[in-house]
């Protein structure tokens, strides 16, 4: 299993001016392999091969007056770029023939030079190191100052530089963990949970523990609009606008490093003490076209349970989606009496069937558990209510009635 470790870089000044020639030369490059591949499309011709670009754009291109400055930068990050635009194209021709999971991909685009993200990739062949002084010794750029927040578990197959919007620069490492030693190291457990995502509280255990949603985008919202205002303020092109331009990424970075962190921090705890977990397969996309768009976003459910599918299965845990059909919220959790939809301002009620009186989101955890097979009766068998089709009419649930009942 591949994982990415990121640790923030700081080069110097001139480290800087040499990394942005990097940059430079890897976009020009994939734009002239871009560039190459539609004038073959638009006159007829078959693709160029990866070969016959390399020795084009790369070998041949050094040679001449107005690319000579390609040999400033090291060989490698301009074939990793070259390899770049051949991935997107095949990740682009997957998308249209349906044999890529996912939203369709259009077309590779040229990049610029004003893209929010810039990066850089260098594999083992580029000879870069850790230095004794624990610092990255980049070909061509020198050697740079690193804040490691932990050690690498094993030696990285690559490293891949990036400047982002705010213009802060990280080192991202691909390192490949052994899943069985990652397993042995985690404590065992027989707990069960089973979770479910809201926007009152961001999750709620089968057990009624809530856990409060911090909403960092909202507390950040004034700091936000007084950064923005002060954008549209400056005069297009000056340099005062590019300096309000960072401020405002800058302050949304803070509040996307924040929202990560959270996620992190509770999917490690979860998994360290289940052994299987039980959450559903929400629609976000859908519902972040909904007037609880913003609140959608904030919370990051996608991030969250994509933390924990790959944290599953690095640490021999077991991780089961429900369905986002399934009426976790109109099934009574003690004796599966479906009553049907609800309002959102109900958060409490009654069971018709036995007299149960039901929290809304804790109830809906517990359906959640119960779905995904992991609760057990008394004498231990797994418990597994039939399938119920969901009623479509819930107020605001757009037909996805457990997503947006904690509104």
């Amino acid at each position: 299993m591949q994982l990415r470790y990121s640790f923030r870089l700081y080069p110097n000044h001139t480290q800087r001016g040499a990394l942005a020639r990097a940059f430079g030369c890897a976009r020009v490059v994939f734009n002239d392999a871009v560039r190459a591949r539609e004038e073959a499309r638009a006159a007829g011709r078959p693709f160029p091969k990866a070969g016959e670009l390399s020795t084009r754009l790369i070998t041949q291109a050094k040679q001449t007056e107005a690319r000579s400055w390609l040999g400033e930068v090291s060989a490698v990050v301009l074939q990793q770029s070259l390899r770049d635009a051949e991935t997107a194209y095949k990740n682009f021709f997957a998308s249209l023939k349906g044999d890529r999971k996912g939203p369709k991909l259009g077309a590779p685009r040229f990049k610029s030079r004003k893209d929010a993200r810039q990066s850089i990739r260098f594999t083992a062949n580029a000879r870069w190191s850790v230095t004794d002084g624990r610092r990255l010794s980049l070909p061509k750029i020198g050697t740079v100052k690193v804040k490691w927040s932990r050690a690498l578990p094993t030696t990285p197959t690559s490293v891949t530089v990036i400047k982002d919007g705010a213009g802060r620069y990280f080192a991202s490492f691909v390192i490949d963990t052994d899943q069985a030693a990652d397993a042995a190291k985690t404590p065992d457990s027989h707990q069960r949970v089973g979770i479910d995502l809201g926007l009152r509280h961001f999750a709620i255990l089968d057990d009624g523990t809530k856990i409060d949603s911090p909403r960092f985008l909202r507390r950040a919202e004034k700091k936000l609009k007084k950064t923005q205002r002060e954008l549209s303020r400056k005069q297009k092109g000056s340099k005062n606008r590019q300096k309000a331009r960072v401020k405002v990424a800058r302050a949304h970075a803070q509040v996307a490093d924040a929202r990560r962190e959270f996620h992190h921090q509770l999917s490690t705890k979860l998994i360290r003490e289940n052994q299987a977990i039980g959450v559903e397969d929400l629609a976000v996309s859908g519902l972040a076209r909904t007037r609880l768009a913003k609140s959608v976003h904030d919370a990051g459910w996608s991030q969250f349970v994509a933390m924990l599918v790959y944290k599953a299965d690095r640490y021999g845990r077991t991780l089961i989606k429900v369905g986002r059909f399934v009426p976790t919220s109109q099934t009574c959790s003690y004796c599966d009496h479906v009553d049907g939809p609800k309002p959102l301002h109900i958060l409490e009620w009654t069971c018709p069937a036995c007299g149960a009186l039901l929290d809304r989101d804790i109830n809906s955890a517990r359906n959640v558990k119960k779905a995904a097979g992991l609760a057990v009766s008394a004498c231990g068998a797994p418990i597994r209510p039939e399938s119920v089709l969901a009623q479509r009419n819930e107020a605001g649930s757009q037909g996805y009635p457990s997503q947006a009942r904690s509104a």
